[in-house]
């Protein structure tokens, strides 16, 4: 159920407010980092063409190209390594925003759908300033709405304007969990060039086999960075007691003092949690767990200082 427990939580977005978070992006960028990419502009590439220069090296991953093999690196460790080289190009950068009906939901701070777009538009104004094409993907159960990368202030405008009138924000009744991330992921994969930064913002709600697969299609040829936005109360159960829980339109109550039920509930969360981290590990991504009560800014600061 998309349901609230505390009518505090920002439960919508304005144009206005995403706009303004221009003036707060200029401290972050997306340009730290060792990026393995077939093609990525003016980020470390792991294809040697014409105009590219040799950076550095590191130990091989599955999907690069075996020709660039550091063979002496190789030799002296004992373990292959991948000769990387830095290309001046701008890349793309495609923000996959999940608008579905579990996103609508938090019992502090702000719902997840609220951050979720938040944190696109920093990510958005962020690339745009340092020159990268921005574009993505807004998607919900039933619709899914596409915005080609372009350069410049217009294209973070557009993007603000797509996730503003999304038509999410209607508070129609949540629809069934349907066939879960597989369907947005694939229409992702169709989209994307190599040589992208792809940046994923979601709860992950239906994150199955089909979708890591998706996700280790995108994986060799672009840089991804996974947003993992949850709320407190998906993680834990509140200390025991009788809950009122609401959506705006019906109510219902539920008694978090049964012991076991709550070590389950805890344990299932952290289940979906410790599979992203696995997938995010084994193929060299990015992960930030983003709680919905945390600063947007702060979030992107810490996570990509990691990278």
């Amino acid at each position: 159920m998309s349901a609230v427990m505390e009518a505090a939580a920002p439960a919508s977005i304005c144009a206005a407010r995403l706009i303004a978070l221009n003036r707060e992006s200029r401290g972050l960028s997306l340009r730290a980092g060792l990026i393995s990419a077939a093609q990525a502009g003016d980020y470390q590439a792991a294809v040697k063409g014409r105009g590219m220069e040799y950076d550095e090296s590191r130990p091989y991953q599955a999907g690069d190209e075996i020709r660039h093999i550091d063979w002496r690196v190789t030799a002296r460790t004992g373990k292959a390594h991948t000769k990387l080289f830095r290309e001046e190009r701008e890349r793309p950068v495609w923000l996959w925003i999940d608008f579905r009906a579990p996103m609508f939901f938090a019992t502090r701070g702000r719902f997840k759908s609220v951050l979720a777009a938040e944190l696109a538009a920093l990510f958005a104004w962020t690339a745009a300033r340092q020159g990268d094409r921005v574009g993505g993907m807004v998607f919900a159960e039933a619709t899914r709405h596409e915005v080609r990368p372009e350069a410049g202030k217009a294209a973070v405008l557009g993007l603000i304007r797509r996730l503003v009138e999304h038509p999410a924000w209607g508070q129609a009744p949540p629809a069934p969990e349907g066939e879960g991330l597989a369907p947005a992921l694939l229409g992702l994969c169709r989209l994307v060039r190599p040589g992208s930064l792809v940046i994923l913002l979601s709860d992950f709600r239906g994150f199955n086999a089909a979708a890591r697969a998706h996700i280790a299609r995108l994986r060799p040829q672009n840089e991804l960075i996974m947003a993992h936005i949850h709320d407190r109360l998906e993680a834990q159960l509140p200390p025991a007691g009788c809950y009122r829980v609401t959506d705006g339109g019906r109510e219902v109550l539920f008694d978090s003092r049964d012991r076991r039920h709550a070590e389950t509930y805890a344990e299932r969360f952290n289940a979906r949690r410790q599979a992203l981290l696995k997938c995010a590990r084994a193929a060299h991504i990015n992960y930030l767990s983003c709680r919905t009560e945390a600063d947007p800014v702060a979030l992107i600061r810490q996570g990509l200082c990691r990278r």
